[in-house]
């Protein structure tokens, strides 16, 4: 069996709350909601959802394959383009 470490990221989309607290949603993992009086408590807790989203999800799957197998992770990495020109012939890439 093959035991790897993975750093993973993830994009959190922040928003100001009237009473001035920030709030926060992972894209990756909607589940992931969390909130904090500033930003440095705010990744805090998102972290906190995060884990708690990826544990969930860990038990559900093992609950669903309760059979003997192995289960390995798979990292795809692909870059993400954006079109910052285009003509009549092709798209230029950034």
């Amino acid at each position: 069996m093959v035991n790897f470490i993975k750093k993973m990221e993830y994009t959190i989309r922040i928003k100001q709350n009237e009473d001035g607290w920030l709030s926060g949603q992972c894209e990756q993992l909607p589940q992931a909601i969390s909130q904090g009086k500033d930003l440095d408590d705010l990744m805090i807790n998102m972290k906190d959802a995060i884990e708690t989203v990826l544990d969930y999800q860990r038990e559900a799957f093992r609950k669903m394959n309760q059979s003997n197998c192995t289960v390995i992770p798979l990292t795809l990495e692909h870059e993400a383009k954006r079109i910052i020109k285009t003509s009549k012939r092709e798209p230029v890439y950034a």
